[in-house]
């Protein structure tokens, strides 16, 4: 087996806030592997302040995993590494496949079904925000996820208050993220109120290693929780299992990079469907490459509700692809080409 990585730097075509900062740029690194005339791609997508993976020593890392798939001796320990995990478990998965971008061969892969998307709306003053609420409307999306923590509270309300006040919640689904911008003394309060706009649910509204406070939003809100950054770090099954009962939330966010690969997302889901918790995949500002193997994996768990994957379209410099997004859905029309980054 050859084995090679290579670094790919993606450019945001606006500036994106989240309530951690300014996001400009990230760094993928793709996992090449060459196998008897067959190729396997994977991606090592990092966000910089939330991927526990060191963006620092990922090359370090990356040369000794190569090396020893070339060699064929033991891999370097990947505990702590969940992207490396995630572009690995991609690569393998691709290099056994009749082609390297149909990891999962099905009805989405052949072009003939697509996968229910939410519309992402990006931090930002009142009229960047609602330009895009509006943008995503006429777009054809039904179901719209606002970043919020990061402008006025009561800006927020209203943006809100104007989507309801001219679709009702069975036109328009509503779901927000507040990433961890609320304190956990005024949470509940910010919850209640949000909760007059008939919003789905909220991901990740206080921050992390709050466990008591989060329990108790997740049992007094009248607005469904769903958890996002809170399961990054449970490394084995006791852990993950231990989050669920301790906070009992009523959704679950799975996002494969952040989580270590499909594997261990399908360990995540497998608890939650045992504790009746619900659950949807997001992407996690992967290139084409990445999302691509999200998507596919994605579509053959069975989804029925929109999914978290519409950030390709984020970027100036992505990897051109026969993905595309259309009517809220995400497709793939084959008759389009890979752009090799090879």
């Amino acid at each position: 087996m050859q084995a090679t990585f290579k670094k790919h730097r993606l450019e945001f075509k606006n500036t994106s806030r989240t309530s951690r900062g300014l996001l400009t740029y990230k760094d993928s690194w793709f996992i090449i592997l060459k196998k008897e005339g067959k190729i396997g791609l994977g991606e090592c997508s990092v966000l910089d302040g939330l991927s526990p993976d060191d963006p620092e020593k990922i090359e370090l890392l990356l040369r000794s995993l190569c090396e020893a798939l070339v060699k064929g001796t033991e891999l370097p320990d990947l505990t702590y590494w969940p992207a490396v995990r995630m572009g690995l478990e991609s690569a393998l998965f691709s290099l056994k496949s009749e082609s390297t971008y149909s990891l999962f061969p099905s009805l989405f892969t052949k072009g003939k079904k697509q996968i229910p998307i939410n519309g992402l709306v990006w931090m930002g003053d009142f009229k960047f925000m609602n330009a895009q609420i509006q943008d995503l409307i006429i777009s054809g999306f039904d179901c719209i996820k606002l970043k919020i923590g990061a402008i006025d509270f009561e800006a927020e309300l209203k943006l809100l208050d104007q989507i309801r006040k001219i679709y009702n919640e069975r036109e328009i689904t509503i779901r927000v993220d507040a990433n961890g911008a609320f304190k956990p003394g005024e949470a509940l309060e910010k919850l209640k109120r949000i909760s007059d706009y008939q919003v789905h649910s909220i991901e990740q509204p206080i921050a992390t290693m709050q466990w008591e406070s989060m329990a108790n939003l997740c049992r007094k809100s009248p607005l469904p929780i769903a958890l996002d950054e809170e399961l990054i770090g449970p490394y084995n099954s006791f852990e993950k299992q231990n989050l669920i009962d301790h906070i009992k939330p009523q959704y679950l966010i799975i996002k494969p990079t952040l989580l270590g690969g499909f594997l261990e997302s399908e360990a995540w889901i497998d608890l939650a469907e045992k504790a009746s918790v619900g659950w949807w995949i997001t992407s996690a500002l992967e290139s084409n490459i990445g999302l691509n193997a999200i998507a596919q994996w994605t579509y053959q768990l069975g989804i029925s509700i929109p999914q978290g994957l519409g950030t390709g379209s984020l970027f100036v410099n992505n990897i051109s692809s026969p993905l595309f997004i259309k009517k809220g859905c995400l497709g793939i029309d084959n008759s389009l080409p890979w752009n090799s980054i090879l």
